[in-house]
């Protein structure tokens, strides 16, 4: 029997400046330009929180992309590198019931394919 190895995964403090725009972009997809501005600028000043891979899973209601897409594997490779990686962009969207993942989608994915309890730092609005 063979252990397979624990990977550590490594986290910015802070989401990167690029991954606000991204929110923005997918955020429109959702909301009028006026709410996307409010919730972009909420998303800047909120805290970072940490939920579980898998809570986040359940809670956005998103289907598990497998490491066969390009952008999963690309993080894959970051965090087996050791490559620090962004923290989440969440939305609760209160009308539905469930939490929109307005950036970080992949890297979600990537972190579930390690662990599912992995703790993953966000912001959430």
């Amino acid at each position: 029997m063979t252990m397979s190895k624990v990977v550590k995964i490594e986290w910015l403090s802070e989401p990167e400046e690029h991954d606000y725009p991204a929110a923005r972009s997918y955020l429109s997809l959702h909301c009028d330009p006026p709410t996307v501005t409010k919730i972009v600028g909420q998303l800047k000043r909120a805290p970072v929180s940490q939920f579980k891979a898998k809570d986040i899973f359940r809670a956005s209601g998103l289907s598990l992309l497998g490491v066969s897409n390009s952008h999963v594997e690309k993080d894959r490779k970051k965090i087996l590198h050791g490559k620090k990686i962004s923290p989440l962009l969440l939305v609760r969207d209160k009308i539905h019931g469930r939490v929109i993942v307005a950036d970080g989608y992949h890297r979600l994915c990537s972190v579930y394919s390690f662990d599912e309890d992995a703790v993953i730092p966000c912001k959430i609005v």
